[in-house]
C-alpha cells in the first residue's frame, strides 16, 4: 500500500443518506478512492474506511453529526486498490427537500504535520 497524495486544488465533497450510504460523490472523490461513481452510489461510506482508523473516530464522528452539530477531523480512507489518501474533513447534518436528513462531507487536503499529528494520536486510540 502506498500513499495517495490529493493536489491542493481538489476539493472531495460526497453526500450520505441517515444510514451513511452514498447518495453523491464528486469527480474528485472518484478520482481520490479509485472507485468509479456507480461503485459508490447507493454503498456505505465506510467502503473507504482505513484498517488503521480508530473505531473510536467514527463514533464520536457519528455523535456529533446525528446532534445536529459539525465534525472536523483527519481521516484516512483506504482506495479501492488499497491505497490510503489523508483528508481533512468537515461533516455536517443537512435537510433535503424531501425532509429526510442527510450529511455532506467537504474533504481538503491536510499538510504533512497534519498528517503526523493525526497518526501519532489515532495510534494512541487504537
Amino acid at each position: 500500500m502506498s500513499e495517495k497524495l490529493m493536489t491542493d486544488k481538489m476539493l472531495i465533497i460526497s453526500e450520505t443518506d441517515e444510514r451513511g450510504y452514498i447518495t453523491f460523490a464528486n469527480e474528485d472523490f472518484v478520482t481520490m478512492s479509485g472507485y468509479g461513481y456507480d461503485e459508490l452510489i447507493g454503498k456505505p461510506h465506510n467502503i473507504l474506511r482505513h484498517q488503521d482508523m480508530p473505531s473510536s473516530a467514527f463514533a464520536h464522528l457519528w455523535k456529533t453529526i446525528q446532534s445536529g452539530k459539525i465534525w472536523n477531523g483527519f481521516v484516512c480512507n483506504r482506495c479501492k486498490n488499497g491505497d490510503y489518501y489523508w483528508v481533512y474533513a468537515t461533516v455536517s447534518a443537512i435537510k433535503a427537500l424531501d425532509g429526510s436528513r442527510r450529511y455532506l462531507s467537504i474533504r481538503r487536503k491536510p499538510t504533512r504535520g497534519e498528517i503526523e499529528s493525526s497518526i501519532a494520536l489515532y495510534k494512541t486510540m487504537r
